[in-house]
């Protein structure tokens, strides 16, 4: 059930840089969107919670719109240059492709169904030269699974430089936007894994994956949380040589910060290491959070070169997945 990416004679360095993400463009308040039926709880308590707004995309923007947005930040900044890959992480099916469903039912040709969004990304920013990958059974830990499969493949293709990884999700018209008493936004984030130094050195990681638990309810999932997070995180600090003492940080996803205090107990660091600053603006960005809460921490002129950082995810299948990562001189 579990597996890790920690030091090997073939890993050899990866980097992380280039951070990105897009929101979607309608900005709600919890009150309205408790009108407007997207909530299963009260708003009051998913302020409690430490929830004041999501985002919403427009009826016509579609995942892969987001998609483009937050690449498109990374193209500005020139960090497109040399790309051998794309990864592509999506946790729900239906963002794994922009093919137009009722088209293929009414023709009966499948095809319709296989317009997948990072082969539109390679084509729309000239990444000729670039393979595409999708990723789309890890839910909410897809962001870190990438930076997962693109160390990997650097390990393996001696020739490539440098992967960029995708996440893009987007609920469908009508969805509810609250899974496991999270208030969900429709967003992507976008980063790029390299063998040249850039603003974070990967150290190490682990996911674990209880298939069992796949179809578990709000309260189970809140159940399993405590007990799984500290194992992923305990077990990618083992295998990185390290204990929850080394670490600076733990990035987290935009859950409940009370329950992140919990856990921050039961790991044995301040409450004041673990930084998810984005909750009551972003809500929930399904697999983008981590990214966010990253960018968030390197705008506070709080990280130093050295910090070492724990990204954490939970998400349905159910996964959880941690990356152990160094600041480096490139990131003040």
């Amino acid at each position: 059930m579990s597996a890790g990416w920690g030091r090997s004679p073939l890993s050899g360095n990866a980097f992380v840089g280039c951070l990105a993400y897009a929101l979607g463009e309608r900005r709600i308040d919890l009150a309205t969107s408790a009108a407007n039926g997207r909530l299963r709880s009260e708003p009051r308590d998913l302020a409690e919670a430490g929830f004041a707004v999501h985002h919403v995309c427009n009826p016509t923007t579609s995942a892969y719109d987001l998609a483009r947005a937050a690449t498109a930040r990374i193209a500005a900044a020139g960090g497109l240059r040399d790309v051998d890959a794309i990864i592509y992480a999506t946790a729900l099916p239906t963002n794994g492709t922009v093919g137009d469903l009722d088209t293929a039912r009414r023709t009966r040709d499948i095809a319709h169904l296989m317009d997948f969004p990072g082969s539109r990304l390679q084509v729309d920013f000239d990444l000729d030269g670039a393979v595409v990958v999708g990723l789309n059974q890890q839910a909410c830990t897809g962001l870190l699974g990438s930076l997962h499969l693109a160390r990997a493949l650097l390990a393996i293709e001696s020739d490539w430089r440098r992967v960029l990884c995708v996440t893009a999700d987007r609920l469908p018209d009508g969805a509810m936007y609250e899974q496991a008493y999270n208030l969900i936004s429709d967003g992507a984030a976008a980063c790029v894994v390299s063998r040249q130094p850039a603003a974070f050195r990967i150290i190490a990681g682990h996911q674990i994956t209880n298939g069992g638990l796949g179809l578990a309810g709000a309260d189970e999932i809140v159940g399993a949380f405590f007990t799984y997070t500290h194992r992923v995180v305990v077990e990618a600090l083992e295998k990185a040589g390290l204990t929850a003492g080394d670490l600076d940080w733990v990035v987290a996803q935009n859950a409940n910060p009370a329950a992140w205090e919990v856990f921050a107990r039961l790991l044995g660091v301040p409450e004041s290491r673990v930084w998810l600053p984005s909750v009551a603006r972003a809500g929930h960005v399904v697999s983008a959070d981590t990214i966010i809460n990253l960018q968030a921490l390197v705008d506070s002129g709080r990280l130093r070169p050295g910090h070492r950082l724990a990204l954490v995810a939970a998400g349905h299948g159910l996964n959880w997945q941690c990356a152990i990562l160094q600041a480096t001189e490139a990131v003040s």
